[in-house]
């Protein structure tokens, strides 16, 4: 990999998003209206402080687990990719550039959806807001990178809402979100024990809540990085030219 053709790549998306007001309103905006419509849901109830760091992990991951795989899945579609990886770009320096990209979205993504929870919709947390900004940001990359492997394999735009069931639908059922994992059926809190969500979902109610150290913190956001990079290292492996 080379890192000014991975910076390239970067840029040259970015340039694409700016050009796209739907796909940036869909970033930045849809997530912190969908937890805003589940605090007015919840108003005057003690629920939206219960699920609240929930939703900060929920729906930024499955905003950018959509926005990644069809856009990088349109890029083999229309035959760019194959002209780029025809030119002195690997596959890694693709899926690279791509992360960096959508991963500088997440962070603008992240500080508006956290600022919007917690300033406006009153979510009271009681631990450093900067560490649950950090981990907000690790869940949005993870929604990034599952969707860049995502895309690896759907040939069109409809099959990767069909790979939503087998990447995220899970995720949300054994998070912990309906019930907490030490209640479920002892095979399904092992496996909800193992998917990146549910860490993510661990970690920000941790931050929420204050009853955990941060060492705690940082072990599921290290198990959320580890995810992320097997994920970019296959997305970047199964990675094809061109849609047959």
């Amino acid at each position: 990999m080379n890192p000014m053709r991975t910076l390239a790549t970067t840029g040259r998306v970015l340039v694409q998003i700016r050009n796209d007001p739907r796909t940036i309103a869909l970033l930045l905006i849809v997530p912190s209206l969908l937890i805003g419509l589940v605090a007015w849901i919840f108003d005057e109830t003690e629920v939206f402080a219960d699920i609240g760091p929930a939703m900060l992990a929920l729906f930024p991951f499955i905003v950018m687990f959509l926005v990644t795989s069809i856009a990088t899945l349109r890029e083999r579609r229309s035959g760019t990719l194959e002209r780029l990886l025809s030119m002195p770009l690997g596959r890694g320096d693709f899926i690279l550039g791509y992360t960096l990209a959508f991963g500088l979205l997440a962070v603008v993504q992240t500080a508006v959806a956290v600022g919007y929870a917690t300033l406006v919709c009153g979510l009271e947390i009681e631990g450093p807001v900067w560490l649950l900004f950090v981990v907000a940001i690790a869940d949005a990359l993870l929604g990034t990178a599952l969707g860049l492997l995502a895309s690896a394999f759907a040939r069109t735009e409809f099959q990767v809402v069909q790979f939503m069931p087998v990447f995220v639908f899970p995720q949300i059922l054994l998070g912990g979100i309906f019930l907490p994992r030490d209640q479920l059926p002892d095979v399904l809190e092992v496996i909800g024990d193992w998917l990146p969500l549910s860490h993510a979902i661990d970690a920000l109610d941790a931050v929420s809540t204050g009853d955990e150290d941060t060492v705690y913190i940082w072990l599921r956001v290290l198990f959320i990085a580890c995810w992320i990079v097997g994920a970019v290292i296959v997305g970047s492996l199964t990675l094809r030219r061109r849609t047959p």
